[in-house]
């Protein structure tokens, strides 16, 4: 399980955060091509992502610590095997986001925003409220988890977790994409605590030149908004679709 989770959140941060990187670094030649291309690839790297996991030996598809607490939430996947998968997703996103530093390596010195730097890496609202930037996580998460839950597949138990995530997980990707168009514009979507809080520390740890703060007042909110809403989401299928 936890090479799986390794491999695919790997996959979906380096996808994903290289995206940003494209778009937001100077003298890339992606530079300024906007949102649509953004919560796209997004969607990608989750498919590849979850595909990725899948290929390895004993990955279940889990690249989000909010979906794997929703679902041990409602006995869907054993709780002994939570720490293992979160650790495996928190390394994931350790390497992609290293990787995408050096194949932008050119980049980072060309590029003098040192907010843009950090977009890269991790979320930030685009207006500033606690208590709006998490309810807005709350609720991209929930419905990532609910509709997760919905697509089919699940509802069966966690030793069919590998069958149901492999044939939902273009449904899956075609969710974030509809998720970050709707929802993603207040605070960047997180919706997941390994995709911001590990590539926000690679940032904090990294020789990235005037790269500035990691924003460490913020990063609480990625992490805490998408388990809320994961759990949330999590019970509320179950108590509707009987799971």
């Amino acid at each position: 399980m936890f090479l799986g989770e390794v491999v695919g959140t790997a996959l979906l941060v380096l996808i994903g955060d290289g995206v940003v990187a494209g778009v937001l670094l100077n003298k890339s030649k992606a530079q300024n091509s906007g949102w649509v291309v953004i919560t796209w690839a997004w969607a990608m790297g989750v498919f590849i992502g979850v595909l990725g996991s899948l290929a390895v030996e004993g990955g279940v598809g889990h690249i989000n610590p909010a979906v794997t607490l929703g679902l041990a939430s409602i006995d869907l996947f054993p709780w002994e095997d939570v720490p293992t998968a979160i650790a495996g997703q928190f390394l994931g996103a350790f390497i992609g986001a290293v990787l995408v530093w050096l194949a932008y390596l050119m980049h980072w010195g060309e590029t003098e925003d040192a907010g843009l730097k950090l977009a890269v890496f991790s979320t930030g609202p685009a207006i500033r409220n606690t208590p709006a930037n998490l309810i807005t996580e709350i609720i991209g998460t929930f419905v990532l988890v609910f509709s997760v839950l919905s697509i089919g597949g699940l509802a069966l138990g966690p030793d069919a977790l590998s069958g149901a995530l492999a044939t939902g997980a273009l449904p899956v990707a075609l969710l974030v994409l509809a998720i970050g168009m709707a929802l993603g514009g207040p605070t960047g979507y997180a919706i997941n605590p390994a995709r911001d809080l590990g590539p926000r520390i690679i940032h904090a740890v990294l020789p990235i030149p005037g790269k500035g703060s990691s924003d460490w007042a913020y990063s609480w909110i990625p992490v805490v908004g998408p388990i809320a809403g994961g759990v949330i989401g999590a019970l509320a299928a179950k108590a509707i679709f009987d799971l």
